[in-house]
């Protein structure tokens, strides 16, 4: 009963605090979608929609879901008339089993998204700060600062990657909950194991830290060291992952975070009660520990991005080491000019404000859309 008045008077607080906001798309959609510089602004302003082009703004997989994933979509459908709490449950202990933790040790939402405005509540509606590294994957922030809590944010080093001696040093006494993405986006870039475990280990004794790791399948299996061991060692440190990226479920939703039972239940508290679909649920359980389709993904991945670096390259144009499916670099001309031509032309992709300059985020897709990209975009920035 406890959870339920909970959820109900932090619905309430939402709907309050909210009230001002554009009615239509929900609250997370809108913060999920926010332009992430005056160029998508100005490009969106007047009502101006999305339109069906290639995709290279949302970081999604384009050869998924897996056949696996299809197949158990569809076997399920007969049991779409049923509430999944076993099949919930099931795939918690599936996941658990995976992370080598209990079935306490995790919750899970619909994407990591969901799960990552849970934790806003959960960790800034009293206030105080959350801390991140800039630029970064910006919706916990965003969501906590609906709830007057700071946003404080430390830049990224000269290779686009998290500054971690800087972040730790920039801790406060009210700072309740430090954010990592690893790798991160919008940069693609990633920092050592080591520097990260000793950075959650020393920061976690002060405040919670939420390490995000929607991409590290990306990495090559030897590469993909995940901070789950920390949430072993019962220490303050939230691990979130997701099925949207390599997985290729980004329309079905299921994310998840692994974390100590106490920081589970904090987060589960602004958790709605049924948050997966049957369809969602058994895609998820398919696609787990489907290697083949994910060696597949991290191989066509890497060749396609390769096209855009080697463009980058050839033109000199300075970006961060990506090793996921996305890359940074400046814009070469105003960014509204680059998003409008790029429509024109067929392709979304967006658009960042970093250090008073605007900067260019592409997602990768194809090895065929690639080609088809920079071939447009460098009649684009000509």
């Amino acid at each position: 009963m406890e959870s339920t008045i909970n959820r109900r008077d932090w619905f309430k607080s939402t709907i309050s605090l909210t009230a001002g906001l554009t009615l239509g798309p929900s609250l997370v959609q809108q913060l999920i979608a926010a332009p992430a510089s005056k160029a998508e602004a100005s490009f969106f302003s007047g009502g101006k929609k999305m339109s069906s082009k290639i995709r290279l703004n949302s970081n999604e997989n384009p050869y998924g879901p897996s056949e696996k994933a299809k197949q158990a979509v569809v076997s399920i459908l007969s049991e779409a008339n049923r509430y999944p709490f076993k099949e919930t449950e099931d795939l918690k202990a599936l996941i658990a089993a995976k992370e080598g933790v209990t079935p306490q040790h995790i919750h899970i939402g619909a994407g990591s998204g969901d799960i990552l405005c849970q934790a806003a509540v959960a960790f800034g509606i009293e206030g105080g700060s959350v801390m991140s590294s800039y630029p970064t994957f910006p919706l916990l922030m965003n969501f906590a600062e609906v709830f007057k809590c700071r946003w404080d944010r430390v830049d990224a080093n000269e290779k686009l990657e998290h500054d971690y001696d800087a972040m730790a040093a920039a801790v406060k006494s009210d700072t309740r909950l430090v954010f990592i993405c690893n790798p991160n986006n919008p940069t693609g870039t990633i920092v050592s194991p080591a520097k990260i475990k000793s950075f959650c280990e020393e920061v976690s004794k002060k405040s919670v830290v939420y390490v995000d790791e929607a991409y590290i399948e990306f990495l090559e299996p030897a590469q993909q060291v995940s901070m789950v061991e920390l949430v072993k060692k019962d220490m303050n440190v939230i691990v979130s992952k997701t099925f949207s990226k390599v997985y290729g479920l980004a329309g079905l939703r299921v994310g998840y975070i692994v974390a100590k039972p106490e920081l589970i239940d904090r987060v589960y508290k602004y958790a709605g009660d049924i948050p997966l679909s049957q369809t969602a649920i058994a895609a998820a359980m398919a696609s787990m520990g489907d290697e083949t389709f994910m060696k597949m993904t991290r191989d066509k991945n890497a060749a396609a991005r390769a096209v855009l670096t080697d463009y980058l390259d050839k033109h000199k144009v300075f970006y961060g080491k990506p090793l996921s499916n996305v890359v940074f670099f400046p814009a070469p001309r105003d960014g509204k000019t680059i998003l409008a031509k790029m429509e024109e032309k067929g392709f979304l992709m967006r658009v960042w404000d970093y250090k008073e300059k605007e900067w260019c985020r592409v997602s990768i897709g194809t090895m065929e859309e690639m080609k088809m990209f920079v071939k447009a975009f460098d009649e684009v920035v000509a």
